[in-house]
């Protein structure tokens, strides 16, 4: 503690901010392990597991846009501690005896634990850009790529910290000891974290929700097809293709996935490394666009080695670790680029409007990959993936060439 008071106050806020995020991610992760491991011994199917989290997705579009907007009035402490209590009440909602717990009252509870996820995720993310000065842009992007690296990774861990729990105290006593532990860090947070971080100085109108920046529209608009790109095989066709044709079990299946995302989360932390910041480089537009570009043709690289007959172990899942790495680097560069490009005065306004459609592009892409995979199996979910990256790439050419805050307004 004695250490931590030493610390400059941008850094100690820094790590205020990322210990709120790195403890709700740890239980979002773990949360839905547990919904998905419980439900699956009650007999569920995938795609009625699957339903359970619908509403997850789907207010997480309304709450980034209007969580943006409240974290300009209200300020940045007050949305990430809202999303931290909302995401205990979710919790304790599930500790009711398993006779009450209906599906509707589960959607609810996800419901309500997807909104308080995207709370603190904007918040945290649209914290760091008042945390750096402008001109560090090197430090930003480091700052930004592993807050995003390691929350991926600790989702990952906390898909683990699910099963452990959910075998050690069973669900209902695993959901309370989330939210006893959530609780505390709360409370820790109302008291430690600055009482004014993000409040803008001008009182934002409801109108100005929407942004008229064209470099954090289009940005915006890549990012949609990019995590749309993503879901379309990821959220429902993958999990099912590898139980149903590979005969994984759910343990195999979630232990996989929990590792690709850790693994996921590792590169996304490195991504300044690997895109030139020891080299003096900073990525802008074109950076974003040669990324999207690389990355576009390997789902349907994958779609052809399937119908050709290849290997499918050996095509699928050696894909899929390619398409991990590739995809971490565009999501770290589109992370730093919102930062970067957002107005420092209400910073959450133009963060806020950018993962709703980051939001949106995750309805659209389970809400797809459900569908197409039922209708016409894996491939088809590849080929539409490979099309919504190139989307991305060709939206990203409207980007600005430099990622400077002053020259993206």
């Amino acid at each position: 503690m004695h250490a931590l008071t030493r610390l400059a106050p941008e850094i100690r806020q820094y790590l205020l901010v990322t210990g709120n995020y790195w403890a709700f991610t740890l239980t979002d992760g773990a949360l839905r392990m547990l919904v998905v491991l419980h439900f699956h011994g009650l007999g569920y199917s995938p795609l009625q597991i699957a339903a359970l989290f619908l509403f997850y997705e789907l207010f997480g579009v309304v709450t980034n846009l209007l969580g943006g907007y409240l974290g300009a009035r209200l300020g940045l402490n007050r949305t990430m501690n809202l999303g931290l209590a909302l995401q205990v009440v979710a919790l304790l909602m599930l500790t009711l005896p398993a006779p009450w717990l209906s599906i509707p009252w589960v959607m609810a509870a996800q419901a309500l634990s997807g909104i308080a996820k995207d709370l603190n995720k904007m918040s945290a993310k649209s914290a760091i850009k008042l945390l750096v000065p402008g001109a560090e842009q090197a430090r930003l992007y480091r700052w930004v790529a592993l807050l995003t690296g390691s929350k991926n990774a600790l989702k990952g861990i906390g898909f683990f910290l699910g099963g452990a729990l959910l075998a050690l105290l069973g669900f209902a006593g695993a959901v309370l000891a989330m939210a006893t532990v959530l609780a505390v860090i709360w409370l820790a947070s109302l008291l430690l974290l600055r009482q004014d971080l993000g409040r803008a100085k001008a009182k934002p109108r409801f109108r100005n929700i929407l942004s008229k920046s064209r470099a954090v529209n289009s940005l915006s608009a890549a990012r949609l097809f990019l995590f749309g790109a993503r879901d379309v095989w990821f959220v429902v066709a993958l999990p099912v293709y590898l139980s149903t044709v590979f005969g994984w079990d759910f343990w195999q299946v979630g232990g996989f996935l929990a590792a690709w995302i850790i693994g996921y989360g590792l590169v996304q932390s490195g991504a300044p490394a690997i895109t030139g910041r020891r080299r003096g480089l900073l990525p802008d537009g074109r950076a974003a666009c040669v990324w999207a570009a690389l990355l576009a043709g390997l789902p349907a690289a994958i779609a052809l080695g399937l119908g050709a007959g290849l290997a499918p172990h050996w095509v699928l899942l050696g894909g899929l670790l390619l398409f991990g790495a590739l995809f971490a680097v565009n999501s770290s560069l589109h992370s730093y680029l919102i930062v970067s490009y957002a107005q420092e005065d209400g910073v959450s306004l133009d963060v806020g409007f950018y993962y709703m459609s980051n939001a949106l592009g995750r309805l659209l892409g389970t809400l797809l990959s459900g569908w197409v995979y039922q209708a016409h199996g894996l491939s088809a979910c590849l080929w539409i993936s490979s099309a919504f990256v190139l989307l991305a790439a060709l939206i990203s050419l409207g980007l600005p060439r430099h990622a400077e805050p002053a020259a993206a307004r």
